[in-house]
C-alpha cells in the first residue's frame, strides 16, 4: 500500500470546491476510485463532478491525515 494526495475539484451546490485529498491505495487506480468513493459517500456528488487535477505518490510521514498515519504506524 502507498500513500497518495490528489487535489483538485468537486461540486458543491452551485459552485466548485477545491479539495486536497491524503488516501491509502494499492495502485493509481485505486486511489481514484477511493477518491470519488469519498466524495460520493459524504457529499452524495456523482463522479463526474468530482475532478482530479493532480495524483502523486507521497512518503507516509508528511501527511497528517489520520488514515495514512494510523495506517503506516509503526
Amino acid at each position: 500500500m502507498k500513500a497518495y494526495r490528489a487535489k483538485g475539484t468537486f461540486r458543491n451546490g452551485k459552485h466548485n470546491q477545491p479539495y486536497t485529498l491524503d488516501i491509502v491505495a494499492s495502485d493509481d487506480e485505486d486511489a481514484r476510485h477511493r477518491i470519488y468513493s469519498n466524495f460520493g459517500s459524504r457529499h452524495k456528488t456523482p463522479r463526474r463532478f468530482v475532478q482530479i487535477e493532480s495524483l502523486e505518490t507521497i512518503d507516509p510521514s508528511e501527511s497528517t491525515a489520520p488514515v495514512v498515519i494510523a495506517h503506516f504506524r509503526d
